[in-house]
């Protein structure tokens, strides 16, 4: 019996843009992934103060930049529940919601490095394996945590992903639009017609 294989890219998505796309699709062609799944966060522990639109445009723009790849899904696992939305209990969910599934847990290489720091981070690395997208501008190693979080290093799959060595983030495509400047080919088409449509980051 063939085991699915499933990635997930957790984030705001506020908005949207090419970089989420691209860490989907490389760890999806590297790591033989089935689907992707994007979870939107409704409660970021962290982030909250930085969410700057209400989840209903965050979504709205998320299924249109993602409508169009039948790898690509959005769940809705930390929308339907109270926050605050940790990582280690997102991914126990999923993995309850399809069992026998092997779990691959997408992540940027900045993360990666603050994984200490994470809420109960040796949950989510033993329920999953982490996918460490790694552009060519970083430096660190797979083992850096390993005495703080044994065993952690043999839980990571390493990606390169050298395209983002041009750092792409929604804060950079937000003061773009903010500024009156062009935030094309940095979000999918019909994001950039939604946030037109309702004048949104302005």
């Amino acid at each position: 019996m063939t085991v699915e294989r499933i990635g997930i890219l957790g984030g705001a998505f506020d908005p949207p843009q090419i970089g989420h796309l691209i860490l989907a699709e490389y760890g999806r062609e590297a790591l033989n992934l089935d689907r992707v799944l994007f979870v939107p966060v409704g409660d970021h522990p962290v982030k909250k103060r930085e969410i700057r639109l209400p989840l209903a445009h965050r979504l709205a723009m998320l299924r249109l930049a993602v409508c169009d790849h039948p790898a690509f899904e959005i769940s809705r696992v930390d929308i339907d529940r109270p926050g605050p939305h940790y990582s280690a209990d997102m991914v126990k969910i999923v993995g309850a919601q399809n069992p026998g599934a092997a779990l691959y847990f997408l992540m940027g290489g900045d993360n990666f490095c603050a994984l200490p720091t994470w809420e109960r981070p040796r949950e989510l690395y033993r329920c999953c394996r982490l996918v460490v997208m790694k552009r060519a501008d970083e430096e660190f190693t797979l083992d850096m945590h390993d005495d703080a979080l044994p065993g952690l290093s043999r839980r990571v799959d390493l990606v390169d992903v050298p395209i983002l060595s041009v750092w792409v983030s929604s804060t950079y495509v937000v003061n773009r639009i903010h500024a009156g400047r062009s935030a094309r080919y940095l979000v999918p088409d019909p994001v950039l017609e939604y946030i037109r449509a309702h004048n949104l980051y302005h």
